[in-house]
């Protein structure tokens, strides 16, 4: 099932950025809509530059617009192409408090990446939080892509889509 799939620029802009400033830090980062990219059309693109500054380090995009239900789907299919960095898909559901993550290294060519559901581990500032309760795939709040881990300097994510996987 297709979730995204970024074919028109309206379909960018329901996206949102949320960087560390809401902590105090300086990282920047915009997500826009690029109608071609090589044999790639439609893509939202993810860039900025990271900061540490003022205890930073982090930016993402965000979609909170519509309540998922991912019941029945084993995992997320990502097509993207990276920059060489490691990223984080992030879930929220009804959990208070807590984010589910899974992090992967997006490449310089286009890929496939398949993130399990099993395999998000719940989060919160970056730290686990073992007493989470399971992923709640019936009300997935909000999905987004985040790069921090100390990874500070420029980055670029182009996304082509984002599928919910069912064996």
């Amino acid at each position: 099932m297709t979730l995204f799939d970024f074919t028109n620029e309206e379909s960018v802009q329901q996206w949102r950025t949320q960087n560390d400033g809401v902590m105090g830090g300086v990282s920047s980062s915009q997500v826009t809509y690029l109608a071609e990219e090589g044999q790639q059309k439609g893509i939202a693109r993810f860039v900025g530059e990271v900061s540490l500054e003022n205890d930073g380090g982090f930016a993402q995009i965000l979609y909170d617009r519509k309540v998922f239900d991912l019941t029945g789907h084993e995992a997320l299919e990502l097509h993207l192409r990276g920059d060489q960095q490691t990223y984080q898909l992030r879930l929220e559901t009804d959990a208070k408090r807590v984010a589910y993550a899974q992090s992967f290294r997006a490449e310089n060519t286009w890929q496939r990446v398949r993130l399990a559901f099993a395999d998000f581990k719940p989060t919160f500032r970056g730290e686990d939080v073992p007493d989470a309760p399971a992923l709640n795939l019936a009300s997935v709040r909000s999905i987004g892509f985040l790069i921090g881990d100390k990874q500070k300097g420029p980055f670029a994510l182009l996304i082509d889509a984002v599928r919910a996987y069912r064996d």
